[in-house]
């Protein structure tokens, strides 16, 4: 048996990732294709956007691996351009928000942080960006942090 502490970790599945890779290339080659052909301004305008959007999404899902890790520690969150570790005692609150949209309802991971300084800070995770159903993750951040001396 292993004396290392148990350590969980979620991000954007690898195949989401690549897909949203590909669809920036296409995107790029569709706005390059209007540009040459000198097509109408909003299509371009609409081409840019989505190449943009999708390079932005294929980017943060990348830099960002993994999105959430979990240890008796604390947590290591990653964003496209920051990371934070928080201990446990600075974890104000780990909740699911639920929301029902279009007669679908769909959950996600709500962290209330504090940072060294005082200063709060929401996170707020969906299934796209830990790959595993958030209902599942909270379970698991449950049992990993300590309870109330």
């Amino acid at each position: 048996m292993s004396d290392q502490p148990q350590r969980y970790s979620w991000a954007t599945p690898a195949g989401a990732v690549g897909l949203l890779w590909a669809l920036t290339v296409l995107a790029a080659a569709w706005c390059a294709g209007l540009l040459v052909l000198s097509a109408d301004r909003p299509g371009q305008l609409i081409a840019g956007v989505a190449a943009v959007g999708l390079g932005l999404a294929a980017v943060s899902g990348t830099r960002a691996r993994p999105r959430l890790e979990a240890g008796p520690d604390g947590l290591v969150v990653r964003r496209l351009t920051w990371t934070r570790y928080t201990p446990w005692a600075r974890v104000d609150d780990v909740r699911i928000l639920r929301t029902r949209r279009l007669g679908r309802e769909s959950s996600l991971l709500e962290l209330d942080l504090r940072d060294a300084d005082g200063t709060e800070r929401l996170v707020v995770l969906g299934r796209p960006e830990l790959g595993a159903d958030p209902e599942d993750v909270v379970e698991i951040l449950a049992g990993l942090r300590p309870g109330p001396d």
